[in-house]
């Protein structure tokens, strides 16, 4: 081969090998996953928008679906407008079905369209992330789940709040074992509000009250802490006696664990939201061992500093980080049976919603882990499911293995 030759040689071989299946997988895994919003309220200008936009190594927002953006929004649409971002505008989900450009797509729509949304972008072959309640029954969470498997996409439950920075922190202590053997745990999120507030999620229709939306929160976070429970004990109420009487406002809900080898103790696990309970700051958790007691007030701060600052409030060196005021407590002995215990402040572990959807892209690019499996989703639906049916019948309910 002559000298001349050698460039147009070496351009061959270079053609030759970038078109070999795994350099176009490389290529691939560095471009940017475009993904389509369903839904432009309040889930996705105070979570999910920030958290694509956070990201822009990973994610492009593609478009937004939105019906019939309000008059003060067009003709660019609410998150284009609100977020001062170039997206396409989309008024018909099936345009986002047939758009070969989307490969993720983010359901943050009234609960009882999740399902249907979900297994329809499933089947048109895109990845994706459903809100909470992912579905409104344990057999719809089960159908996408098998739908995605079948067609190996990812499907993400939004289980943000196992990122809240007092959930971390009690993790991270439940995992040094400071507390001895956990014999009750208590996660409750109160707040006081006398009125309706005219929002669908107090309407009569599949996956409304307050077990589908906070209640999802408190269920899944207990799961990821102790797993399945042996039995579940429930009561759902309307304790305000305001909106329509089958709609919940307030529930308490007992998981009761047997002793195993790890835990020789009993262990009864409450959740609880209340919706007429007056105190600043609220009760979080209240976790007692045999060894010591944890209580935390307050809530996770990201959602307001979110709410306020959108997009900008993940480069405040302050992000995500509690104030000193709500730092959990904890009053421990050195041994099981010590008359002297030791009392401390803990300092908040860093709260990051980010970390979900970093999860998430390196998922669909780099076959990582998920951090929310949809298994564990799909185990949240089921207790939905045993505690609507224990309230209803006012007894207590074994949970089958899954």
């Amino acid at each position: 081969m002559s000298r001349s030759q050698a460039p147009l040689y070496a351009l061959i071989i270079h053609l030759v090998i970038s078109t070999t299946p795994k350099a176009q997988e490389r290529m691939s895994q560095r471009e940017l996953i475009r993904v389509s919003v369903v839904g432009a309220g309040l889930g996705a200008t105070v979570f999910h928008v920030p958290l694509v936009l956070s990201s822009p190594d990973l994610f492009i927002l593609h478009s937004v679906v939105e019906r019939t953006p309000p008059a003060e929004m067009q003709p660019e649409g609410t998150i284009a407008k609100k977020f001062n971002v170039k997206t396409k505008l989309v008024n018909k989900f099936e345009d986002v079905l047939s758009d070969e450009a989307v490969e993720l797509v983010i359901i943050t729509t009234p609960n009882s369209t999740h399902y249907g949304f979900a297994k329809a972008a499933l089947e048109a072959g895109k990845h994706v992330l459903v809100d909470k309640p992912v579905t409104t029954t344990y057999e719809e969470a089960q159908e996408l789940g098998r739908i995605a498997t079948r067609k190996n996409l990812i499907l993400y439950a939004f289980q943000n709040r196992r990122w809240d920075s007092d959930y971390l922190t009690l993790r991270k202590v439940l995992q040094n074992g400071s507390l001895g053997h956990i014999t009750d745990f208590v996660s409750q999120y109160d707040r006081y509000r006398n009125f309706l507030k005219g929002s669908w999620k107090e309407s009569a229709k599949a996956g409304s009250g307050l077990i589908y939306d906070l209640g999802t929160h408190l269920i899944d976070q207990a799961l990821h802490l102790f797993g399945r429970p042996a039995r579940i004990t429930a009561f759902l109420q309307n304790l305000r006696g305001i909106g329509e009487d089958n709609v919940d406002d307030n529930f308490t809900i007992l998981l009761h664990y047997p002793r195993t080898e790890q835990n020789p103790y009993l262990l009864t696990v409450t959740l609880r939201a209340h919706p007429l309970s007056q105190r600043t700051p609220q009760l979080r958790y209240t976790i007692r061992g045999s060894k010591g007691t944890f209580v935390k007030h307050g809530l996770d701060v990201q959602e307001e500093q979110m709410k306020e600052l959108g997009v900008k409030a993940f480069g405040k060196a302050w992000f995500g980080r509690e104030s000193e005021e709500i730092q959990a407590e904890l009053e421990v002995v050195e041994k099981e049976g010590d008359n002297a215990p030791l009392k401390s402040k803990i300092t908040s572990e860093k709260g990051d919603y980010r970390a979900l959807y970093r999860n998430l892209g390196a998922a669909i690019r780099d076959g990582e882990e998920l951090k929310v499996k949809w298994k564990e989703a799909e185990m949240v639906m089921l207790i939905v499911d045993l505690a609507i049916v224990s309230s209803r019948e006012g007894r207590t309910l074994d949970v089958p293995e899954v």
